[in-house]
């Protein structure tokens, strides 16, 4: 298993020594994930967390009439999974889909806490991430109440490297922001005229 991926990724955050690196990577599990493959699914508990070491997932809910509402985007270097799943231990509300190919490393949730008495930076590393993705979906909410569709465009693409925003599906893109399809074309076709 090739870990140069995620050592990278958690060096920014915190300074591991390649041993402990070596010990980390120990507690991932590799998985390979086809095109539209279901990792998690609504209805189950989840248990454990996805980091994308190559491709791109997306995390979505389907509503009562049958619409997808994507909360997130994981491309490579991004972690994924039903946070509320994992930590509170209760059905997950969300589906988590690899969107292309895709290779993932897990980490189970009964793996952590071990993981954290070997390389107690690891506790710092989890707690930076949650921090940010706290803050994420807070001014992901806010903007979903108070921004113009066209503005929540813009915002995806500031987010989003460019191998999301012009590789997945505008379905996707359209899901994300809170529009249709349809309209999301012809936003688009007029915001690049102007």
């Amino acid at each position: 298993m090739d870990t140069t991926v995620l050592a990278k990724h958690i060096r920014l955050k915190v300074d591991l020594s390649d041993a402990e690196i070596e010990i980390v990577a120990a507690y991932f599990i590799e998985k390979d994930l086809p095109k539209k493959t279901i990792l998690f699914k609504e209805g189950i508990i989840v248990d454990a967390i996805a980091f994308v070491v190559e491709g791109c997932l997306r995390s979505y809910s389907v509503d009562e009439n049958g619409f997808e509402h994507i909360l997130q985007f994981a491309p490579e270097g991004w972690w994924i999974t039903d946070m509320l799943s994992v930590i509170k231990r209760q059905q997950s509300v969300l589906n988590v889909e690899s969107i292309v190919d895709s290779k993932v490393f897990l980490l189970k949730r009964a793996s952590q806490d071990e993981l954290f008495d070997k390389v107690p930076k690891m506790e710092r590393f989890f707690r930076i991430l949650t921090e940010n993705a706290l803050c994420a979906t807070r001014q992901r909410v806010i903007e979903g109440m108070s921004l113009t569709a066209k503005d929540r465009y813009i915002n995806f693409c500031e987010t989003y490297p460019d191998t999301v925003v012009n590789n997945i599906p505008q379905k996707y893109v359209a899901a994300y922001i809170g529009v249709t399809p349809e309209f999301l074309s012809k936003m688009r076709s007029q915001l690049y005229r102007s």
